[in-house]
């Protein structure tokens, strides 16, 4: 390598004519390498370290208990949103068939809006809020985070909001909260084999 190469910067090192091909290709990874044109330095150097720092042992990802905040919030915006749509269609309805209008059908849309998005609200944050704590208390008693205690958590989610309406709608609950949670596993399954799969493929 040439005493011209190493005194220009990186910045500046691009293959002329006259360089041998080792020379050359050097030139050109420098070239398309992403450099600072300020400090003129390669950031590919830099990045030795990982991106974040965690302590010893420490698990990289959330708990259930960090990710039951989150939960337990979109639950109720998007209970609320759903239920806001739904009291909008029913509030044109009913003012329709009333013939209502002016002031009098919008204060009956507003009415319906919050009735029915608050309910619906209430009842998307109540399943989060139960669904998390059953899952947090898995984690705890369990001593790790798996597929197993998100079925558990759903049966049991399904099973406590149900079970003031007697044993049968009880075990209806429990058993529409075992079937999602199920095919919530069985979609996390999917990902992760093919998040795998791509990763042997490469």
């Amino acid at each position: 390598m040439s005493d011209v190469f190493t005194s220009k910067p990186f910045s500046e090192t691009v293959p002329d004519e006259a360089a041998t091909t080792n020379y050359a290709s050097v030139a050109t990874t420098f070239r398309r390498a992403s450099v600072s044109p300020y400090l003129n330095y390669d950031s590919r150097y830099l990045q030795t370290q990982p991106e974040f720092i965690f302590p010893e042992g420490a698990n990289k990802q959330r708990g259930r208990f960090e990710l039951a905040f989150s939960q337990i919030g979109t639950s109720v915006m998007v209970g609320g949103g759903i239920g806001g749509m739904a009291g909008i269609y029913n509030g044109f309805k009913v003012t329709t068939v009333l013939e209502q209008k002016g002031k009098l059908r919008r204060t009956q849309l507003i009415n319906h809006i919050m009735k029915q998005g608050s309910g619906t609200a209430n009842t998307l944050g109540t399943l989060a809020v139960l669904y998390s704590a059953c899952g947090v208390l898995l984690q705890f008693v369990r001593g790790q985070d798996d597929h197993i205690n998100t079925l558990i958590a759903g049966s049991a989610t399904g099973l406590l909001y149900k079970s003031t309406a007697g044993m049968r709608r009880c075990a209806y609950g429990g058993a529409v909260g075992l079937g999602i949670s199920s095919l919530y596993c069985l979609y996390l399954l999917a990902q992760e084999n093919s998040t795998s799969s791509r990763v042997k493929f490469l």
